[in-house]
């Protein structure tokens, strides 16, 4: 670039930063300004603003970059100035070597355990591929789709919810299809190989998702991803989406029947489930949600936690556009929280979505169910054994 054509380049940013002073000063005189006895205008002697220094945990100061990089103002600026933002500190979100300098960037990480370790390493690796693909699932626009994390060897709770509350019906305007989403659980982890078991399970039922990843607790952010991808290629044209554990019960007619009782506004953005507000990462190590202070500090948005959640096909597509703008988080539950408060939108607490259970009492008593949505948690056998006591025809509540 010539001389010249910096210096224009230069006087057009430096007109607009003017102008950009030129609005605030004026807008400042207009406001509601602090004045002393004489009426003169307070000037503050302090900074008018000072660079914060950035988090101290590697999550956030991590997801700090990222939200730099996706920041369209200063994405304006870098462009102008011919400068690449961000690049040299988040390269891409499909690295899947492990990344090494987190050794030694992450304080005190050789004494994190070993799901931490792993994590860590391999933050930015999205790049999993389908082993079990169920292209056809979606031929005709499901209504709502069933989409229910598992575990290969849980094929006792798959079989229940087939016989129960995930059954698929294709009459009429309701079509309700189902599937299991499922990562590999390799004999390095102490797992049987159980694969000739899941492809015939596969062929028989036509219902399995399966990637090429290790399926543990802190991979569960990665399989909500990866399910948010296929959804967007392979179902985008969901009406509505349950998300859920297999160890629930889920009362699938209400869920119809809520449904259907939406206005278009309302469906548009449909997002409930147990939502949890103000909660923040346990710090307690004995505990299945410990998080340390060196990987998160922070509160947690708002999120629907305990096993499931219910939301519309349209907003599920804009969730997976988000998810390149958030790191993946341990808790795969905060982390769609996440992605929710990226798009400006909160989940909407329902009570009929019973995380906890309902008290003891009501267990055995087949009218508690009936304007639940789902309970937490149920046996295979328990499963079936509600659903065909809300089926009889002379229930009576």
């Amino acid at each position: 670039m010539s001389v010249g054509r910096r210096r224009v380049k230069l006087l057009g940013i430096l007109m607009m930063v003017n102008v950009f002073i030129y609005l605030i000063v004026e807008v400042s005189k207009s406001s509601n300004q602090e004045k002393n006895a004489k009426g003169e205008v307070i000037i503050p002697k302090e900074k008018f603003w000072k660079i914060s220094e950035p988090p101290a945990a590697y999550w956030n100061r991590e997801q700090e970059k990222l939200n730099r990089m996706y920041n369209p103002i200063l994405n304006m600026f870098a462009n102008q100035t011919g400068d690449a933002l961000g690049s040299s500190n988040i390269s891409h979100l499909n690295y899947c070597e492990p990344d090494l300098k987190v050794t030694s960037i992450v304080a005190g990480f050789n004494s994190l355990p070993d799901r931490f370790k792993d994590f860590l390493l391999y933050l930015r690796c999205r790049n999993y591929s389908l082993l079990i693909d169920q292209p056809n699932k979606c031929a005709k626009k499901p209504f709502l789709l069933l989409a229910i994390k598992s575990l290969t060897s849980h094929f006792a709770r798959r079989q229940a919810i087939r016989e129960s509350w995930g059954r698929e019906t294709h009459g009429g305007n309701h079509t309700v299809v189902r599937v299991f989403l499922l990562g590999q659980t390799p004999p390095e982890d102490n797992h049987p190989d159980l694969s000739y078991m899941l492809k015939y399970e596969s062929e028989k039922h036509q219902d399995i998702l399966l990637w090429n990843y290790r399926d543990t607790f802190f991979n569960l952010s990665l399989k909500e991803v990866l399910f948010l991808r296929w959804m967007s290629s392979s179902c985008p044209d969901a009406e509505f989406i349950f998300k859920g554990d297999d160890d629930v019960f889920v009362n699938t007619h209400h869920i119809l029947n809520y449904l259907n009782s939406l206005s278009q506004k309302k469906a548009k953005d449909l997002f409930i489930g147990d939502v949890i507000h103000n909660a923040g990462p346990h710090r307690n190590k004995k505990l299945k949600y410990y998080i340390p202070e060196v990987v998160y500090t922070g509160v947690y948005p708002p999120y629907a936690g305990g096993g499931g959640f219910l939301l519309s096909g349209s907003l599920a597509l804009r969730l997976y556009n988000v998810t390149d703008r958030v790191l993946l988080y341990p808790i795969d539950d905060v982390y769609t929280g996440m992605c929710l408060q990226k798009l400006g939108l909160v989940p909407e607490k329902h009570d009929g979505f019973k995380t906890f259970d309902i008290e003891e009492k009501n267990k055995n008593n087949i009218c508690s169910y009936l304007n639940l949505m789902l309970v937490h948690s149920r046996k295979p056998q328990e499963m079936i054994d509600i659903w065909s006591r809300l089926q009889n025809v002379h229930l009576k509540c």
